[in-house]
């Protein structure tokens, strides 16, 4: 039976949720997952809602549909990678110069 998932996350730059249905080939969200199929999407919805990083509700429509959001666990996951793109960002002269350092050894 074929059914709509609704995800709302909160983006790291914008703390306004973003709503999408991901089993839509257009919707933005989807398309950053190119090549994962709706069966493994599914699958791993469902467990990260096992795991309690997202809640699953399921609205009695025909098809259901199915509305994931992120548990406070799982908003919890957004600080390390977030810290870890501000270093980056914050790193990023210095990385591209020792590029440039390494390149120029290497082209000897």
């Amino acid at each position: 039976m074929p059914f709509e998932v609704q995800v709302t996350t909160r983006s790291a730059h914008a703390k306004a949720p973003v709503r999408g249905d991901l089993f839509d080939s257009q919707c933005p969200t989807r398309q950053l997952l190119p090549g994962v199929s709706q069966k493994m999407l599914s699958v791993t919805l469902q467990n990260l809602a096992r795991d309690g990083l997202v809640a699953r509700r399921v609205e009695p429509t025909v098809p259901p549909r199915v509305h994931y959001r992120l548990t406070e666990l799982g908003l919890s996951l957004e600080i390390p990678p977030a810290a870890l793109r501000d270093w980056a960002e914050d790193h990023m002269a210095e990385i591209e110069r020792a590029n440039s350092v390494n390149d120029a050894h290497a082209d000897r």
